[in-house]
This record gives C-alpha cells, structure tokens and sequence, in this order.
C-alpha cells in the first residue's frame, strides 16, 4: 500500500511534555496489560467451565477477543510514541490501523446488538430459548457482524488511501484516525466525509434503536414476573451489557455521527481514549462484577487451581522426604 503525496505521518499525541507523557504511558500500560489478563480470563473460564457453553457466554467470549484486538490496535503504537522520540507511522501502518480500528469497532457493535437479540429470546421466550439461539444461529450472526464490519469499512478506507495529502504530514490525534486524515488532505472529501456520516449513523444508531426495541420488550415480559427476586434474577444478566452498549454508543455518536469529523478534532482526544483503552479494561471487569455464573465460575476455577497447587507442593515434599530416607 503506497501513496505518491507521501510516505509516513507524525502522530502528535497528546502535547503534554515528554515527562508527562511517560507517566501516561506507564498509565496506558497498565492498562493495557489489565484488559488483556481480564479478557483472556473470561475467555478460559468460558472455554472450560460447561456451564458457560450457552449463546449468552458464546457471545462474552467474541466480546473479549474483540477488546483483546481492538485495544492492540491502538495501544503498542499509543506507547512507542509516548516512550520514545520516535513519532512516525509509515503510510500503510497508518492506513491499516485505521482499517481494524473501524473495521473490529463495527463488529462490535453488531455483536453488542446481537446479545441484545439474545437476552430477548432468552427473557421473552424462554421455552423456545434454545430452539431460536441454536448452534447455527448463533455461529451466523457471529459471521455475520465479522462480515458487516468488512464490508461496512472496506470502502471508506480504500477511498482515504487514495487521497492526496499535500497540506501536512502531521496528524493531530495518537492514532491513524478518519477525521484527522481528512484534515490532512488537500483533495476534495466531502463525498467520502457523507460516506463516513451515512455508515456511522447506521451502524450505531441502528444498532441502538434494535437493542432499545429488544429492551422494550425484556422490561415489559420482566415488569410482568410476579414476584421481586424474580424480576432481578431476570433483569440482572442484561444489566452488563446494557451498561456498555450505552457507554459506547453514547462515545461514538459524539465522535462520528456528526457532519464533518474535521472540526473540534482537539476535543475527540479525550473519549478517543475511553473507547480505545479504558472501556476494553473495564469491560470484563463489568461483566464479571455483574454477573453470578461468570463469579461462580471463576471461584471454580481458581479453587481448582489453588486444589492443584496444594497437591503438587504436597507430591514434591513426599518425594523429598523419601530422597531424604
């Protein structure tokens, strides 16, 4: 991937001094090393406890691989930048981080609304739960929001690559995002900024009408339970996700539902950084706080580990002693 008007861009950061920026950056690391260890863990209590082969944890487990990559996306390049002198991105890296940014942001988002679909079916109809969330159904719509997000982003991107950039090298943002690219360029972008606007409206608001029309539905079939504990057992495995589709959705229409992402780019720093490193932490975080099976699971988990530990110490002191004798 190659453009004749330049070869590399400068991320520009966040202009707070080099000093400041390594303390952001061990902030950011920790982060970063956070979502990956809390992510990796839902998928292996999800992966090896037979209580979690169900739709509703099939779809945890692509959400944490979704944060998993989407974070990498952003991240390693956030602290080279922020740790070294070095403030360069070639063309092409540029271009590509733009790509899965966008590309793995809308299979979330498809996949965030596809749980939704599920926790209606399992609240609503329960005694079809199972015949409507099949294996083939639920492999589908995972397919289908890896495919969404291709075909969603694909376009744009190769339009961006083949603008010309003649103004500046300089990116005002920490990372290859729409906005700032197209501030860059001294070719005319309206068409691709109308392009950008139309597909960030549906995916986004279309993605929160459905999950809100789903919510409807649930809060009518949960108000109908009789009694209270019924009415929070039921409620509470939606209250996760409902928290986050609300915290993303809510991010994203103020950074990309709007007419032009050239303007006000300064401000879009901020919840650039919500969305791309601090709700990827704090997300499996949120739905293993929240959530009974996933909490019961992992005490499993670690008091089967802790069972294995106790026996090895007490297999090696055995052998010990009778080398001893």
């Amino acid at each position: 991937m190659e453009n004749q008007s330049v070869s590399e861009f400068i991320l520009v950061g966040f202009s707070i001094g080099h000093q400041a920026e390594i303390l952001l950056g061990f902030l950011f690391l920790a982060l970063y090393i956070g979502t990956l260890m809390g992510n990796v863990t839902i998928l292996f209590i999800v992966f090896v406890d037979n209580r979690l082969h169900t739709p509703m944890y099939f779809f945890l487990g692509n959400i944490s691989i979704l944060d998993i990559a989407f974070t990498s996306v952003i991240s390693p390049q956030l602290l080279w930048n922020l740790f070294s002198e070095d403030r360069s991105i070639s063309f092409a890296g540029c271009i590509a981080q733009s790509y899965f940014y966008f590309f793995l942001g809308t299979v979330e988002f498809f996949m965030l609304t596809s749980m939704s679909y599920d926790r209606y079916a399992a609240i609503c109809k329960p005694l079809q739960y199972h015949a409507i969330m099949n294996t083939h159904v639920c492999v589908r719509m995972l397919l289908g929001s890896w495919m969404g997000g291709f075909l969603f982003v694909l376009f744009p991107t190769i339009m961006i690559s083949r603008l010309s950039y003649c103004k500046s090298n300089i990116i005002n943002h920490f990372f290859c995002d729409s906005g700032p690219l197209l501030n860059l360029s001294c070719s005319d972008t309206c068409f691709i900024e109308l392009v950008d606007f139309v597909l960030s409206f549906v995916v986004i608001l279309c993605s929160l009408v459905l999950t809100l029309v789903s919510y409807i539905y649930i809060i009518s079939a949960v108000m109908r339970i009789s009694t209270t504990t019924g009415r929070t057992k039921a409620f509470s495995t939606c209250t996760s996700h409902l928290a986050i589709i609300s915290i993303t959705c809510s991010i994203s229409i103020f950074i990309y539902v709007t007419p032009s992402q050239k303007e006000t780019l300064e401000v879009h720093k901020v919840p650039a950084v919500l969305t791309t490193i601090v709700c990827p932490f704090f997300n499996p975080l949120i739905f293993t706080l929240k959530n009974e099976s996933v909490k019961q699971a992992l005490r499993d988990v670690l008091h089967l580990v802790a069972q294995k530990i106790c026996a090895l110490q007490k297999h090696n002191k055995n052998q010990s002693e009778n080398t001893q004798s």
